[in-house]
């Protein structure tokens, strides 16, 4: 391409913040256990600021404002511990709302708080907007809870609403003023926890949600945004979820799936009848959109089927050759647009890898110039992180399943190895993907394989796979996580006789299983934060204070007293011959610490007394960075007992 003289400046500003490889000692724990301390960075309209959320340690979380020409700081909005912002936009060149969240685990999703606060770029005009504390009596709004739900497409200073309250089944949208902290109701539903698709014009035209069940609900309004009418979202078996509206107003870009399968990308008529598909996948759903310099218009969806990458719509496109080129210039990363300037001039890009957390850069176009902002972790060297290898195999039933191993830094084709088996948390909607894994990561750079499966139950393959794991968490789930690591073992990858497993929250409980499923394979198990006693989950735990959450439980775990009891740890210690770490934090309130001293009752009553770590002060997670320290270089001593120091 003509016309972008210096692309190749990312791949050497890259390449300032990754250092060589050789040094034989290994990465020092300090560098896993140091808290990703930015997150989230947002740009203004004009592109001369950029907001970012800030880890200040030990719980405590900042909104920082820097000018992105020499990055001076020009604002720093400190929240109470546990607090952070969850959602950060930019309303005007010079203003910003941002909304609360509480963490109290690190390992655990920020839950929204509903409070909404706004601020000028340079700190001063600070006000509390909307929340449960404060209500926007000026426009008869009573207090609530409040969600960042859109932006104007020109931005003017003003942004959309969501309000939901305790006690109604009400949905709300309103168009606030983030100055004046006036606002005008748009619409308006009784059914609660609805999401609204604006048109360019601010016309709310769609709502859309689940019920207490998680069946799926859509909503359409006339052109006016008046008259709400629940429709089906597509053909039998089809679920058609409405996301943006395209800029001549012709088209609603969603997500379509059908027969509960991966959810595929398409272009539909704004009545919802019509739809055209931009991108799909077999087994993978569509995972994000790139979308162009204003206007703002999808080029390409992003496909994970291991390494992400962009399926442009027209490769010929201005947008798409951009894309492609920026991204020749970050070799083995993806490069992905967060922002872009009102102008189109200036982007936030983010690259990242397997082995890089990654980092923020600002393009110019008209200088054809990317200028590296922030890295994510600047403390880890990339060039010393492992390969993270997709693989995909078939388990024990037939079922086409997916994987990653991270390899030792330095192996290209693992033989014999010691292995760790990493299942994720969640266990729903969540997966493990080809992006830096901390807890992969640090077990390879000890010198372990680790083995990862997106076992049934995982996100990222639509409702129908997630759904086979309901009911299933102690049997079909575990049999998946088994059939992956006997898949290993015949590869030739990993040595059968040293295996060990190891996971946070549900990969915890995981863990534990697999030591009581297969002793033969499971040489030692430590488990983080994990859920040891099933049937605990409805009296202790804060999943079961929201009938959502009640519900949920129903649905992933059910209600069979003697199936739950069947499918817990604790019930099954006297199976579980391998050595046990188990680690908690006191305050733990996803997973109290109840359920690990259950666990750890539970085996010694076995004649088997697991190692202990309980953490004070912590929760589902370490925030702090001396307790993760301390956490890594204990399971590195632990695997180390019973599995052998790797070579390395």
């Amino acid at each position: 391409m003509t016309g972008f003289r210096t692309w190749a400046v990312a791949a050497t500003l890259l390449a300032l913040h990754i250092a060589p490889a050789g040094a034989e000692a290994p990465v020092p724990v300090e560098a896993f256990a140091a808290a990703n301390r930015l997150h989230s960075p947002r740009l203004s309209p004009d592109g001369a600021h950029l907001a970012i959320t800030a880890d200040l340690g030990d719980g405590h979380h900042a909104l920082v404002v820097h000018r992105t020409d020499d990055m001076q700081r020009t604002a720093l909005l400190r929240l109470p511990r546990y607090e952070l912002p969850t959602q950060v936009a930019w309303v005007s060149d010079t203003r910003l709302v941002l909304a609360k969240g509480r963490q109290l685990g690190s390992r655990e999703a920020p839950i929204p708080m509903g409070d909404i606060i706004a601020t000028d770029a340079d700190g001063k005009n600070q006000k509390y907007l909307f929340g449960y504390q404060q209500s926007l009596r000026t426009a008869g709004i009573e207090a609530g809870f409040g969600y960042i739900e859109g932006l104007p497409a020109t931005p003017n200073g003003r942004f959309y609403m969501r309000r939901l309250s305790r006690g109604t089944q009400r949905s709300q949208l309103y168009d606030v003023d983030a100055s004046a902290a006036t606002a005008r109701l748009v619409a308006d539903i009784d059914v609660r926890d609805l999401r609204f698709t604006l048109d360019r014009q601010g016309v709310p035209r769609f709502a859309t949600g689940v019920d207490d069940n998680d069946r799926p609900l859509v909503f359409i309004a006339d052109a006016q945004g008046k008259s709400w009418t629940s429709i089906a979202s597509g053909a039998a078996g089809t679920v058609w979820t409405p996301y943006a509206f395209s800029v001549d107003g012709t088209q609603v870009y969603g997500w379509q799936s059908v027969d509960g399968g991966p959810s595929r990308l398409v272009a539909s008529s704004p009545d919802g009848r019509e739809h055209r598909v931009l991108a799909q996948h077999p087994l993978r759903s569509v995972s994000d959109i790139e979308w162009g310099a204003g206007p703002l218009q999808p080029f390409a969806a992003v496909i994970d089927d291991g390494r992400p990458r962009a399926v442009y719509f027209d490769a010929q496109s201005a947008d798409a050759q951009l894309h492609d080129a920026l991204s020749n210039s970050f070799p083995d990363h993806y490069v992905a647009y967060v922002d872009h300037s009102r102008d189109g001039n200036r982007s936030l890009l983010y690259a990242f890898s397997d082995r890089d957390p990654g980092s923020w850069y600002l393009f110019d176009r008209a200088q054809g110039k990317a200028s590296l902002l922030l890295s994510s972790r600047e403390g880890l060297d990339a060039a010393r992180m492992g390969e993270r290898r997709a693989f995909r195999f078939r388990a024990s039933d037939g079922m086409e399943l997916e994987g990653f191993m991270t390899l030792p830094q330095g192996v290209t084709t693992p033989a014999g190895l010691p292995t760790v088996v990493l299942p994720h948390g969640g266990p729903h909607a969540v997966r493990d993907d080809w992006a830096f894994d901390q807890d992969a990561q640090f077990l390879a750079s000890r010198g372990y394989l680790v083995l990862q499966v997106n076992y049934r139950g995982s996100g990222g393959r639509g409702r129908a796979f997630e759904e086979a794991g309901y009911l299933k968490w102690g049997t079909r789930v575990q049999d998946d996580l088994l059939d992956g690591l006997r898949w290993t073992i015949a590869q030739g990858y990993a040595d059968g006789n040293r295996v060990c497993a190891y996971g946070a929250s549900f990969g915890a409980y995981a863990s534990l299983m697999l030591a009581a499923r297969a002793p033969e394979l499971i040489k030692c198990t430590a488990g983080l934060a994990g859920v040891y006693d099933l049937k605990m989950m409805y009296a202790k735990g804060d999943i079961r204070s929201t009938q959502y959450g009640s519900n949920y439980l129903t649905r992933a775990i059910g209600r069979d007293e003697a199936a739950l009891v069947a499918a817990s740890p604790t019930t099954l210690a006297a199976q579980i011959t391998a050595p046990v770490l188990l680690v908690h934090g006191e305050l733990d309130e996803r997973a109290p610490i109840a359920q690990a001293r259950a666990m750890q009752a539970a085996l010694e009553r076995a004649g088997r007394a697991p190692e202990w770590m309980a953490v004070a002060g912590e929760g589902h997670g370490f925030h702090a960075d001396a307790n993760n320290i301390a956490f890594y270089r204990r399971l590195e001593a632990f695997l180390a007992r019973h599995l052998g120091t790797p070579a390395r």
